[in-house]
Order: structure tokens, then sequence, then C-alpha cells
């Protein structure tokens, strides 16, 4: 399984529940595949992916200012009127880029969580942030450590971002 192949984030499970709404998550995520791949790129951290009123709803937050423009124009070279069918905000947090250039953490860093049988992030979501869509907040934060949110091991020690919100 990919890395963008569920909806996830605040707004995701209400997003789930509308007629149409895979059908069409799938249709915009493969128009803009090549943004979801910058995005990866640029390591811009998703908060949100999911479709509200029929548009793609994207929300993250870039490690410079750079990074959130090289998102912007690949939007702009898929559709330069993607106003009408995506919403995309992002911020720039560069205290978090500095932190990985120094090999620390996440500034807001929060609790370790050691993984235990049973366990997927979606679960541990649930445990911290009262909802299950929330899983990639956790997934970002142990990048270092994972390669895909599906694939965590009993015994790995996760750090659980600060629920901000």
């Amino acid at each position: 399984m990919g890395l963008f192949d569920k909806m996830f984030g605040r707004g995701a499970s209400e997003a789930q529940q509308q007629p149409d709404a895979q059908q069409r998550f799938e249709q915009l995520k493969q128009k803009y595949q090549s943004v979801l791949n910058e995005v990866e790129q640029q390591q811009v951290q998703l908060q949100n992916l999911h479709v509200e009123d029929g548009k793609l709803f994207l929300r993250g937050t870039a490690p410079s200012e750079d990074a959130k423009n090289k998102v912007f124009d690949q939007i702009k070279l898929v559709d330069p009127n993607y106003q009408n069918d995506l919403t995309a905000d992002f911020t720039v947090d560069q205290s978090r880029a500095m932190g990985a250039a120094a090999g620390g953490g996440a500034s807001q860093a929060g609790e370790t969580y050691t993984v235990k049988s049973g366990d997927t992030l979606s679960k541990i979501s649930k445990q911290y942030y009262g909802d299950a869509n929330e899983y990639m907040r956790i997934f970002y934060a142990n990048r270092d450590k994972l390669r895909d949110p599906d694939k965590i091991q009993v015994g790995q020690q996760l750090t659980i971002p600060k629920d901000n919100g």
C-alpha cells in the first residue's frame, strides 16, 4: 500500500461517509499524483489528505518557504485553475528543517510509545488523539524509522507528536 492510498487527517472520517467520496478521491489523487510526489520529495508533513466539498483537500507543514513554493509550482503545472478541484493549505516550520538537519527530532516531540503486538498507527492515533485518521502525524514524526505507515514492528519506539488542536 502506498503512502497516499488512504484519506487521513481531521475530516477524513466524514469524507469517507459521503457517497462517491472514495471514487472522487482516487480521481483527484491520480490527477495530482505529481503534486503528492513533490510533497514527499520536499518532506512536507501532510496533516490532511481527503475529499471535502468535492475537492482534494491538502493541509501540511513545509520545512521551508522554498519547499512550499515548489509544491505550489507543481500544483500550477498540473492545473493553473486548481481552485476548482483542490484546496491546498501549507504553512512553513523552519525549526523542523533545522532539527532534521542537526539530526534531532521534531521540536514538538511529545512522548515515546513502544509498539505492542496488534498495534497499528491508526490504533495508536485513536489512543492519543481520539481519531484513527490522524495516524499520518505519527508516521511523519517517525520517518527516520518508518518507510510505510502500514509496517510498524513490535518493540519499535515511536515519537508521538503533541496534539496541537
